[in-house]
């Protein structure tokens, strides 16, 4: 992949995180499986900067479990990661109806 795309991309991912940590806590190896389901190449050097990101700006939370008898951090999503979500669903449906509009509302004057 890509500069251009890993960072047109970064966003997606991070919504993907956000909609699957509302659901239940993860962990970084079931994220990228499912990243992977939805077209993602996204390894750990990606994915785990990405996570620990999102916990130091407030969207997640961690702990480390015991999963399995392997000591593992799982994410929750904390109360300022589920308004963002909720805004991010938003934009995102605005943006969906925007792209399959048969001609977008022009920007410049001709």
């Amino acid at each position: 992949m890509s500069k251009h795309q890993r960072d047109l991309f970064n966003g997606l991912v991070r919504i993907h995180v956000l909609v699957h940590a509302a659901q239940e806590p993860l962990f970084g190896l079931a994220m990228m499986e499912e990243l992977k389901h939805h077209g993602y190449r996204i390894g750990p050097g990606t994915l785990y900067p990405l996570l620990h990101g999102m916990e130091r700006n407030g969207l997640l939370i961690s702990e480390l479990k015991n999963v399995g008898g392997r000591r593992r951090r799982v994410y929750k999503l904390t109360k300022t990661g589920r308004k963002a979500l909720e805004q991010a669903r938003e934009k995102v449906d605005e943006l969906h109806e925007e792209l399959h509009e048969e001609h977008p509302r022009k920007l410049a004057a001709e």
